[in-house]
């Protein structure tokens, strides 16, 4: 074969071989955006996405929740650091967190005798973490968020750390959800 036939030839093969390489990743390509974000990512209809928070470097400690009072009317959102839990000292209190889950369908029957462990409800930022202690059954762990005339119920269960808590929730309640172990009790 002449040198100018094998040149030929083989610049096709070269072609061929880079045409069948585009055309794989195009192939993975549309495979990987077709599927789109899975459904335990995605946010709920009508929820808020959250916006980082920036704040100029500062060198004072911040302020935690016994330095920051409520302000407003019953119905205003109490203002707690988001690097730790506290307790929310009644904003919201044990009772609100209770009829919240009593107003759930499956989650807490109203004839069912519980009662709010002592050391919750605990507040980081505006979300909550409370643990609810219901005779023969676990320990239910519940995390909410809002204004403590308007909670909103994000999980409740006996494992409470959940995508939309380890992404969403502010750090201190993310600790207590998830790095602090299922509720005493619960092995």
């Amino acid at each position: 074969m002449p040198a100018h036939a094998r040149a030929a030839r083989s610049g096709a093969a070269v072609l061929i071989a880079a045409a069948r390489a585009g055309a794989a990743a195009i192939a993975v390509a549309a495979l990987a955006t077709a599927c789109g974000v899975p459904p335990e990512l995605r946010d709920p209809p009508g929820s808020v996405v959250p916006s980082p928070k920036t704040a100029p470097p500062t060198d004072s400690p911040p302020p935690v929740a016994s330095d920051l009072p409520p302000t407003g009317g019953p119905s205003a959102t109490p203002t707690f650091g988001e690097d730790s839990a506290v307790l929310c000292h009644g904003r919201p209190s044990g009772a609100q967190v209770m009829a919240l889950l009593r107003s759930t369908a499956g989650l807490l029957p109203r004839g069912e005798s519980a009662e709010i462990r002592s050391d919750t409800p605990l507040c980081a930022g505006t979300w909550q973490y409370s643990v609810i202690v219901v005779r023969d059954r676990d320990p239910l762990m519940v995390v909410t968020r809002g204004a403590p005339g308007a909670l909103t119920l994000v999980t409740a269960g006996t494992n409470v750390c959940n995508i939309p808590v380890r992404t969403s929730a502010p750090e201190g309640i993310r600790t207590v959800a998830c790095e602090a172990g299922p509720a005493p009790g619960t092995v």
